[in-house]
């Protein structure tokens, strides 16, 4: 069983046989993408997690893309029925574009099991466990004989818009260079299945010899990476031209560690 978004109005601490449950099938995969306390953010969907995996992309409350203004919203490529519906309930219905998306990308929508999206934005839950991350949506019921507790929390990233799937890197950078200069670090990565665009990973003072770290959420799967493209900009002219380096990048992929 599939949860899109289960309501939380009338539903939300109820007894189990009212609302959703684990208990109500083999396997029950429940995404979250509206679990805002209904008053006063008027969230449609349960917080707590009450399959055997509870999927909570770009941490179940707010979606992105959701907060575009009405107009562009309501008058949507899909029609104005489509765009209006989208407006008063997007966040809500985001759960059925992400389970529609996930059935052409079995690779892709991998949640990530941690105590709470801050830690998952930061790193901590980073790169999947030796037994892998679940594919959030069509495929999440690959991972049915591989639980081994109670609830699992899977966070993730998804983007604004079709498609919506993101691949998870950690991109490490060490610089070289005779002195330290302001400015910003960008990366992007290319592989056997593409290239992505740039990620900023750092700003502001840049120091040879230092170590900079970010988590990037590429819009493709690389896949196997045969380059890596470093730039740096210190945003103004400096009359020494100064020169900086990268003495080593390092890309980890989220999925295959």
């Amino acid at each position: 069983l599939s949860g899109l978004d289960p309501a939380q109005p009338y539903f939300q601490g109820t007894p189990i046989e009212v609302r959703l449950d684990k208990s109500d099938a083999d396997f029950v995969d429940v995404i979250h993408t509206d679990s805002a306390p209904t008053i006063p953010n008027l969230g449609f969907g349960i917080s707590p997690a009450i399959g055997h995996i509870d999927f909570y992309p770009n941490g179940g409350e707010e979606m992105p893309g959701c907060g575009k203004n009405p107009v562009s919203q309501i008058v949507d490529i899909d029609g104005i029925w489509e765009g209006t519906r989208d407006f008063v309930a997007c966040n809500h219905l985001r759960s059925y574009k992400y389970y529609s998306d996930s059935i052409i990308y079995p690779d892709g929508f991998l949640g990530y099991p941690c105590v709470s999206y801050d830690l998952f934005q930061s790193g901590s839950c980073f790169p999947c466990p030796e037994e892998g991350c679940p594919n959030m949506g069509h495929y999440a019921d690959k991972f049915k004989d591989k639980i081994k507790q109670d609830f699992i929390k899977l966070y993730l990233n998804t983007g604004e818009a079709r498609d919506f799937p993101l691949w998870r890197y950690k991109v490490t950078v060490t610089l070289s260079g005779r002195s330290k200069v302001k400015g910003y670090v960008n990366v992007a990565l290319y592989g056997s299945g593409g290239n992505t665009k740039q990620f900023q990973i750092t700003k502001g003072t840049l120091k040879p010899d230092n170590t900079y770290t970010a988590y990037i959420d590429a819009e493709i799967n690389v896949g196997e990476i045969t380059k890596v493209k470093f730039l740096w900009n210190n945003n103004w002219i400096n009359p020494t031209f100064p020169k900086l380096g990268a003495a080593t990048i390092t890309v980890e992929a989220g999925q295959n560690r």
